[in-house]
């Protein structure tokens, strides 16, 4: 499929982030850098703040303090999907992106994203006639649409089965492998360390370590014992 990134790959950084709920303090003064077309991984319990801190960089919530330096195109893949049911599989893919979008080029990346997700024979299915897998595909193909530098991914694995979770695995690293950067989510210890390059671990909204897992004898233990 090529590239994906127009632009080329930056940086994220943020410094002293922190974002409240009321008198309920989400995060802490989060501080890190992002390194070009690395996979990152954010771990923690939940109620860590995870979710959050990737709103907060999609846009969708403004922190309360703190500085958040992004030059990317950022895609967000939710937790629960959010396909529209009444579309079918084609429709849901385009919706995001097609309003200034209807080229040749346009629908020449839908199809090539259709098919590099293995997603061909599904074109005409509506979300209810999708197995979790192939809904996932769905949400991220949408994703996908919108050309971004950053991928920001919540909870991907969430209801997946074992064998489905190892295609995720190798699905997003084949879309690292075009210039996305990914910053992923997720309180499976096991997925997350077998993907990301380097893993943050939230507590009670503070980030207390990074973790690179090629690096350690058993990083999954540690992290257990981190929360």
């Amino acid at each position: 499929m090529g590239k994906l990134s127009k632009k080329g790959v930056g940086m994220l950084k943020i410094k002293d982030l922190s974002k409240s709920f009321g008198f309920h303090q989400v995060l802490k003064n989060i501080t890190f850098d992002i390194d070009e077309s690395h996979i990152v991984g954010l771990a923690g319990s939940s109620g860590s703040g995870k979710s959050t801190l990737l709103r907060i960089i999609q846009g969708l919530e403004k922190q309360d303090s703190g500085t958040l330096n992004i030059k990317l195109n950022t895609g967000f893949m939710f937790q629960d999907f959010q396909l529209f049911p009444h579309m079918n599989v084609w429709k849901n893919i385009i919706y995001s992106s097609s309003i200034n979008n209807q080229n040749d080029d346009f629908v020449l990346r839908a199809k090539d994203l259709i098919e590099c997700l293995g997603l061909s024979a599904k074109i005409n299915s509506y979300p209810h006639q999708l197995s979790g897998g192939q809904k996932q595909r769905v949400a991220l193909a949408r994703s996908l649409m919108m050309q971004p530098e950053m991928l920001l991914c919540d909870e991907p694995t969430s209801g997946l089965d074992v064998a489905t979770i190892e295609d995720v695995i190798s699905l997003l690293k084949s879309i690292k492998d075009m210039g996305v950067s990914m910053i992923i989510a997720s309180h499976d210890l096991d997925f997350l360390t077998k993907i990301a390059n380097k893993i943050f671990v939230l507590k009670n909204g503070i980030l207390i370590d990074s973790v690179y897992p090629e690096e350690m004898n058993d990083p999954i233990n540690y992290l257990k014992k981190l929360y």
